[in-house]
């Protein structure tokens, strides 16, 4: 069972046998009050893997008299987490679509559940484990971070069992600790480094900022780079690496330059005894270790830059591709589909760029039939008209309300409670 779901049980029995005491019968009478009815409500429906019970409780959310926009979203982010969690060095497992997988966590012996810790994702190369860079990093990391280390057979983060792994243990160390869910960052080295790029690009939007380290990707896929425009990248090569030839972080360099994407680059000439210059100097982690501190995430930029693949049409920052026109390439196929490498290399990706300024979003396409904007307070004045312009005509044009119904459905389906939305249009293009 999920751990999360385990607490807020324990949460919720504890309340139930704690001594009574007079309720008013309008809990709206008192806002504190009724905060403390709706977040354990609101914990169990996020947490909730049965659908019939997740309408249950939306609808007993719903029902509650004088429920805002604002509490439900106070309600998410405050998660329920064991007051005496396991801490140290710790190995873990879970289970990925029926099989079985595993990873080494780190957290600090001062771990406290009522601070919310940044968290670093590092993936290892051939020939190591989760636990074997565990032991490298934290080392070097010292007591202020959380760190995982999933555990992946030859190192295969470019396929989607490692894309599936990654996104896995983030979600299952975030309902055991508090995460800070805008500082979040994925790291990896040699194989790990490409995974880093491959999984960083397709999920930019949770991450504060990554680092690959001696690694490189195809030239055909550099357009997903753009993904990363209001994500951090720092990149580490050596310059005598034979094994990841130093020309493939130095092309990545200049793509993301000719992009205006901010990026750092470090390219070092130290050479190890076993690795020769494939490796990564403990002598370049402080410099690294310091700009992850200085990372955190935008969770809603103004402008927002997405290219896709067939398998990734989810939702990116504010925006979600629906649906693609024509046939779509697939990243993660294209390894081992001849068909699907062609498509890569015609670069058949849907991608979409939209900015929004006082209410007014323009948005810009390529092989997109059908697409979706949400808003927050953050994004949008609510109490003035928006508009949305589509590759320059007018696509929509009305007043948009908040409501606590799509806030909570979007906030089950992304699980992330740093990026919350309250309201969305879906533009159809085919109709238009």
């Amino acid at each position: 069972m999920n751990p999360i779901r385990i607490w807020i049980f324990f949460f919720i029995l504890c309340s139930a046998c704690a001594p009574s005491r007079h309720v008013p019968s309008a809990a709206s009478d008192d806002p504190a009050l009724l905060q403390e009815e709706l977040h354990p409500l609101v914990q169990q429906y996020l947490a909730s893997g049965d659908p019939n019970q997740s309408e249950a409780l939306l609808k007993e959310i719903q029902n509650k008299k004088g429920v805002t926009v604002e509490q439900i979203e106070q309600a998410i982010q405050n998660g329920i987490y064991p007051l005496e969690p396991r801490v140290g060095p710790l190995h873990l497992e879970l289970e990925i679509e029926g099989e079985p997988a595993d990873y080494a966590l780190y957290v600090p012996e001062s771990y406290d559940p009522a601070v919310a810790y940044p968290l670093i994702v590092c993936l290892h190369g051939a020939g190591f484990t989760g636990d074997s860079y565990l032991e490298r990093w934290q080392a070097r990391l010292g007591e202020k971070t959380v760190l995982a280390c999933p555990t992946m057979m030859g190192g295969a983060w470019w396929t989607p069992g490692g894309e599936a792994l990654v996104t896995a243990v983030i979600d299952d160390v975030r309902s055991k600790y508090r995460i800070d869910p805008d500082r979040v960052y994925l790291t990896g080295m040699s194989n790990g480094g490409i995974g880093t790029y491959l999984i960083g690009m397709f999920h930019a939007d949770r991450f504060a900022a990554i680092s690959p380290m001696a690694a490189g990707i195809p030239d055909e896929i550099f357009p997903f780079l753009r993904n990363f425009s209001s994500t951090g990248i720092y990149i580490v090569h050596g310059a005598q690496d034979e094994v990841m030839p130093v020309i493939l972080s130095r092309k990545i360099s200049e793509y993301l330059k000719e992009q205006e994407i901010p990026y750092t680059y470090r390219e070092h000439d130290r050479l190890h005894p076993m690795a020769g210059g494939h490796f990564f100097p403990r002598e370049e982690l402080p410099e690294l270790v310091a700009w992850f501190d200085g990372q955190h995430r935008e969770p809603y930029p103004a402008r927002v830059v997405s290219i896709r693949d067939s398998e990734h049409l989810q939702p990116f920052y504010w925006t979600e591709i629906n649906q693609a026109e024509g046939e779509v390439a697939s990243v993660f196929g294209s390894i081992f589909d001849a068909e699907e490498a062609d498509r890569v290399k015609q670069g058949a990706f849907p991608s979409l760029t939209a900015e929004v300024k006082e209410n007014r979003i323009d948005v810009q396409t390529e092989r997109v039939e059908k697409y979706t904007l949400f808003f927050n307070r953050a994004l949008i004045d609510f109490s003035k008209p928006v508009t949305v312009y589509t590759n320059g005509q007018k696509s929509f044009e009305g007043r948009l309300s908040e409501g606590i119904v799509p806030l909570l459905k979007e906030a089950k389906r992304r699980e992330d409670r740093g990026a919350l939305y309250s309201a969305s249009v879906t533009i159809n293009l085919k109709t238009k």
